[in-house]
């Protein structure tokens, strides 16, 4: 199913690959809210990477054994991106206390920029620095490079169970993550 996934997602008729054709001046390519859930036997091996956080934390992948991780994709001056964070912070304050693990990915900005944002928008859950693309590499079976906001929720396992391109609607999200949590 998962190399169905991608395939499609090269072809002309992928909405994604379309904005990306057309080219245009708004430097993302906004996700359309599609939501993949990947049934147990299909999520494959865990997700595995090592990269620092803005305050320099080295976190690897593989310390999320047993927990429930949500990874959000995004920056500063992406519009889904502001409309999905105080969403996103209200999840993160349900799931924390059951060992929900949160993290966004940014993939664009310097620390200031990353920390106004932050500050901005009331997000207390770490991001990693990666405009080195080094978690977005790691990811790129599920997260189209440009399609940024994209979140992931790994099970236990630290396999993806789900993943939403474009805005995260929070009753969906919380969904996901309930899912994965009982799983």
């Amino acid at each position: 199913m998962v190399l169905a996934l991608t395939l499609t997602a090269c072809t002309a008729s992928d909405p994604l690959a379309k904005q990306a054709a057309a080219g245009g001046n708004k430097n993302y390519i906004a996700g359309d809210g599609s939501v993949s859930e990947y049934a147990e036997e299909n999520r494959g091996e865990p997700v595995e990477f090592s990269s620092k956080l803005y305050d320099g934390t080295v976190v690897d992948s593989s310390d999320w054994a047993g927990q429930v991780t949500v990874l959000n994709f995004w920056y500063a001056a992406c519009p889904p991106c502001r409309a999905e964070a105080p969403e996103l912070q209200a999840l993160y304050e349900k799931y924390k206390d059951e060992g929900v693990m949160f993290y966004g990915v940014n993939v664009r900005d310097p620390e200031p920029t990353a920390a106004a944002f932050e500050r901005n928008f009331g997000v207390t859950y770490p991001s990693f620095d990666d405009r080195d693309g080094e978690v977005l590499f790691a990811m790129t079976q599920y997260v189209p490079p440009q399609a940024v906001p994209t979140t992931i929720v790994l099970d236990k396992q630290g396999r993806v169970a789900a993943r939403i391109i474009g805005l995260a609607e929070k009753s969906t999200l919380d969904a996901l993550i309930s899912d994965a949590v009982a799983g």
